[in-house]
């Protein structure tokens, strides 16, 4: 069934994505996961977005940041931390892909983006492009059935939450909205690289809550 959403996914990145760009879809635990990170969209710098990529076409490939988030809160391993940080974008390959998000699927997180047309860059999407993936965001989700999905940002927040979101006002509170449990988070990284303590925090917060 995630392949059908897949295809749709590759189909829609002609429409509202960069044309020379392969969409980015989402990897790590697809059974029931424990946690399920929801991003904005994914932009060029992901390597797998390049169309003579063969392997994984999951978020954050090639780049380094967000690794950090998922390291401290536990959610990654250290050694294959390490291994990231000390690699340029380029050099990684279609084996180190996998070998990362089987890390992430072994610690049960899903990983995904609200949006998945791939961007030159990290040019904001108005509301109205996130919203065209919002019925088949859901249908990701039914497939998944992760237990906690944390949403990154203002703006993923209120769209799949459907009300104004400031999570600022909101951290740590879990909402109750169609079957799942959600948790708003600072988004981390790009502009918001100055609140990544804060969603750390909030991160450890929510793993440990019953």
């Amino acid at each position: 069934m995630l392949e059908e959403l897949e295809k749709k996914y590759k189909t829609m990145q002609n429409k509202y994505g960069d044309k020379s760009l392969d969409a980015i879809t989402f990897g790590g635990c697809t059974n029931s996961p424990d946690f399920c990170f929801v991003f904005m969209n994914p932009t060029g710098r992901n390597i797998t977005s390049n169309k003579e990529w063969t392997g994984i076409k999951s978020p954050w490939i090639g780049t380094k940041n967000i690794w950090k988030l998922f390291k401290e809160v536990s959610l990654l391993d250290t050694s294959i931390y390490n291994e990231i940080i000390n690699k340029k974008g380029s050099e990684w390959t279609t084996d180190f892909a996998k070998e990362v998000y089987n890390n992430i699927s072994s610690h049960k997180v899903f990983i995904t983006n609200l949006a998945k047309c791939t961007q030159i860059d990290a040019r904001p999407l108005k509301d109205e492009v996130y919203k065209k993936y919002l019925n088949l965001f859901f249908k990701e989700m039914n497939i998944v059935k992760p237990k906690k999905i944390i949403l990154l940002g203002n703006q993923v927040s209120s769209i799949v939450l459907d009300r104004k979101i400031s999570v600022s006002t909101t951290r740590k509170q879990k909402f109750n909205y169609k079957e799942f449990s959600f948790y708003p988070v600072y988004y981390p990284v790009g502009n918001g690289i100055f609140n990544m303590d804060k969603a750390i925090e909030d991160i450890k917060y929510i793993i440990n809550e019953e």
